[in-house]
């Protein structure tokens, strides 16, 4: 392995990194990446790599909730095979994810090639002080829903959420987060509610970028870094949700206002 292969490499973990770190926290993890390329020298990352690391994330939240996954898998079969009442709140909970996933799905289709070619470093600038903003306005708020409170509205606000980070800059996990919080999740549902909303989108994500990633026509060459970087991002990912959700349960989301604040200006800046 020559000298600059393994610079290569090396670069590619750390990008799997910076993904694997901003994905669960609200900051922008396609933003951030962005950022780290720039910084590195590597330029645009492309789709396949994007459908990499992501499944790397997707694997890693999912393991984190297994439990739940399963429960609500079972709950809403039993549900709709005997219509027992105490399966009811985990089968409406599966309805309020395909609700809350339709919006990011349907703007996701129409416009991600748009948004993927007019994004600048201010432009992510910009969005992280719109996500810094949003942040300090719900930062003492303290909600009362849990699982079985939802409604239909709010998963369509908190889907609507997550639409609009589909900008980078914008964070998927503090729009989502935010939005639940804004129509009175308790800090823990707005967080379990968040990430199962990741799921199905991040999975849709996968099936229509696999065409392009067996189409790539270098996966030969690229094979060891881009391995080496999902590996990172698989590991980096559970670590670091394991991370937000202590941060989650102390109240201290505030600090990543500051945190968007100061990565803005800094990105004015120097960019």
């Amino acid at each position: 392995m020559g000298e600059s292969e393994f610079i290569y490499i090396l670069k590619m973990i750390i990008i799997g990194i910076v993904q694997g770190f901003t994905e669960p926290i609200p900051v922008s993890s396609s933003g951030h990446v962005m950022i780290a390329s720039e910084l590195l020298g590597l330029g645009e990352q492309g789709f396949t790599f994007a459908i990499l690391t992501n499944t790397a994330s997707l694997l890693a939240i999912v393991f984190i909730y297994r439990q739940d996954i399963a429960r609500l898998i079972m709950n809403t079969i039993n549900y709709l095979k005997t219509r027992e009442q105490r399966f009811k709140s985990d089968f409406l909970f599966a309805c309020y994810i395909v609700v809350g996933t339709i919006p990011a799905g349907v703007l996701g289709f129409l416009l991600s090639d748009y948004i993927a070619e007019n994004v600048s470093m201010t432009t992510i600038a910009l969005m992280l002080f719109v996500t810094g903003i949003a942040l300090w306005l719900i930062r003492n708020m303290k909600g009362y829903k849990e699982d079985r409170n939802l409604t239909w509205k709010d998963a369509f606000i908190v889907g609507l959420g997550q639409a609009v980070a589909l900008t980078p800059g914008i964070s998927r996990s503090g729009a989502t987060i935010i939005s639940s919080i804004a129509v009175g999740m308790k800090q823990e549902t707005a967080l379990r509610f968040s990430f199962m909303l990741y799921i199905p989108v991040s999975v849709g994500g996968v099936i229509l970028g696999f065409s392009d990633f067996m189409n790539e026509s270098n996966k030969a060459d690229l094979a060891v870094p881009y391995l080496a970087a999902f590996i990172a991002t698989l590991f980096m990912t559970y670590f670091a949700m394991r991370w937000f959700m202590g941060i989650m349960k102390n109240g201290k989301l505030v600090y990543f206002t500051y945190y968007c604040f100061i990565v803005g200006a800094l990105l004015l800046i120097f960019f």
